[in-house]
């Protein structure tokens, strides 16, 4: 039932070798609304923390996350990725918000999966390219 993330058994350096892996765990629109649904109610709390009361800056994690484990455990039936990259997973959450906003995930989320079932090979073009 629960997929075992490859980027606990990849070792993932920089964030665009993050970025599909992330991609790819968030290919249900379902999980991706979670994940906006959140990342936009901690931004509010983050807000209200400066302007009523700092306790909402506690809030901010707890809801945030609180939205986007239950889409990894309920929806994606996968594991969140902050638990092998908080940092990066912070950061895709965001990217992943914004692209969101502009129309642009679901291209995003098809390219990831297209790149992943059809990986470049050491004879194709793309492999032997000059980078």
């Amino acid at each position: 039932m629960w997929e075992n993330p490859a980027h606990f058994k990849m070792r993932i350096e920089t964030f665009g070798e993050f970025w599909p892996y992330y991609v790819r765990a968030h290919s249900r629109l379902v999980t991706r609304i979670l994940h906006a649904t959140g990342s936009v109610l901690a931004i509010v709390c983050v807000g209200l923390a400066f302007g009523v009361n700092l306790w909402f800056l506690a809030a901010a994690p707890v809801i945030g996350y609180t939205f986007a484990w239950y889409a990894h455990f309920f929806v994606e039936h996968n594991k969140p990725a902050t638990f092998g990259h908080p940092f990066y997973s912070l950061a895709a959450d965001y990217r992943m918000l914004f692209l969101m906003m502009a129309g642009k995930m679901d291209a995003e989320v098809n390219r990831a999966i297209t790149a992943a079932s059809h990986p470049a090979s050491p004879d194709s073009p793309a492999a032997s390219a000059p980078s």
